[in-house]
């Protein structure tokens, strides 16, 4: 059986008992016993007899379609809560016309048990209408957050190669030219912050060239 081991930040790999070639597809079993078709890589290391490679999903999914299916299942949250809310809000007005008149709560008369009753029913679909709407607040600011990472290359994916191949060229010219002046510096720190993303893009370039090159 391939299970899954983590590697790096979002980088899982396939242990396995068999070695398999570039291109292999082969299935890789989750913690929770479900069995993922993955393509295989590359071979990054061999140890007490067994196999780790590289691997991104046969179907594709990756860190971008996760963000994409957690966007959208917070969406639908969202909309389902605010539907709840509105409903229970509509419940708390039905008698809105009696309420409306303020006349108060007659002790004693027959009509006292059914006023109270039409408030307290009031205040708790009320009570519930907020409550939906907060719920809905919290999975569109969710959805809000997944949605800004539907873009995001990370070292799971073969495109990361290319991806810090770019971003180190790029950190590289910035921390250069704030070296030699001709970038302004913004504070008294910024050569040194500009000099740590190059140390860290090429950690990372080192990691996704294992990887995927």
């Amino acid at each position: 059986m391939n299970t899954y081991i983590k590697y790096a930040p979002n980088v899982f790999l396939a242990k396995c008992s068999n070695q398999y070639k570039k291109g292999d597809t082969i299935p890789v079993t989750t913690k929770y016993g479900k069995d993922n078709e993955c393509i295989v890589h590359n071979l990054i290391l061999e140890k007490d007899g067994f196999f780790y490679c590289s691997i991104t999903r046969a179907d594709g999914y990756n860190a971008q379609k996760r963000a994409e299916a957690k966007a959208e299942k917070y969406n639908s949250w969202a909309s389902g809560a605010e539907k709840k809310s509105e409903h229970y809000y509509e419940r708390s007005n039905k008698d809105r016309d009696f309420l409306s008149l303020g006349e108060p709560v007659k002790v004693g008369h027959h009509s006292e048990k059914r006023h109270r009753k039409v408030i307290q029913e009031a205040q708790d679909n009320m009570g519930k209408s907020v409550e939906f709407i907060e719920k809905a607040a919290s999975h569109e600011s969710k959805a809000e957050y997944w949605e800004s990472r539907k873009n995001d290359i990370n070292l799971s994916m073969p495109e990361s190669l290319d991806f810090y191949t770019f971003k180190l060229a790029e950190a590289k010219a910035y921390h250069e030219g704030v070296k030699l002046g001709k970038i302004e510096r913004s504070h008294s720190f910024t050569l040194t912050y500009a000099k740590k993303e190059v140390n860290e893009l090429e950690k990372k370039l080192q990691i996704a060239t294992k990887l995927w090159a």
